[in-house]
């Protein structure tokens, strides 16, 4: 580290990123665009690891780049925001979201479930028998209904 803040690479170690992530979120608004040193090198504020840490940790968390950049947005306006704005009201938002997953999965993994036990070996001769456990004609009805939207 210089004494004037961290370099790309410096900075990417540190935060565990991709050098070429810091000029993606530099563009997509999440970071501000660092000071240069004489030498023409990026240079940024050491609490940008932290921010990076942020960004990562929501992500992983189910956030999108746009809902992290919002997030990060309303963080800095705190003072005017409203409540339906902020970190509460999102996370409640991005739980329900999650928890909707997690019930599609569960179906996904009970009708397999299902088509193991009852011995499916060929999709379209399971499709066309009365106990095939496979949802086909749901499935297309979705999709018919999906491209008339």
């Amino acid at each position: 580290m210089t004494g004037s803040g961290l370099r790309s690479g410096e900075l990417a170690d540190a935060a565990g990123v991709n050098p070429q992530t810091l000029r993606y979120y530099e563009r997509r608004g999440l970071l501000a665009a660092p000071q240069r040193s004489p030498g023409g090198h990026r240079l940024y504020p050491a609490e940008t690891v932290t921010l990076l840490r942020v960004i990562k940790a929501a992500q992983r968390l189910g956030f999108t780049l746009n809902e992290v950049a919002d997030l990060l947005d309303a963080s800095r306006h705190r003072h005017d925001r409203r409540p339906d704005t902020g970190l509460p009201a999102r996370a409640r938002d991005k739980l329900a979201e999650v928890e909707q997953k997690l019930a599609d999965l569960a179906v996904i993994r009970d009708t397999l479930r299902a088509a193991i036990r009852a011995g499916c070996d060929d999709l379209v001769a399971c499709a066309g028998t009365a106990c095939c456990p496979l949802p086909f004609a749901e499935l297309a009805e979705g999709n018919d209904r999906a491209d008339h939207r």
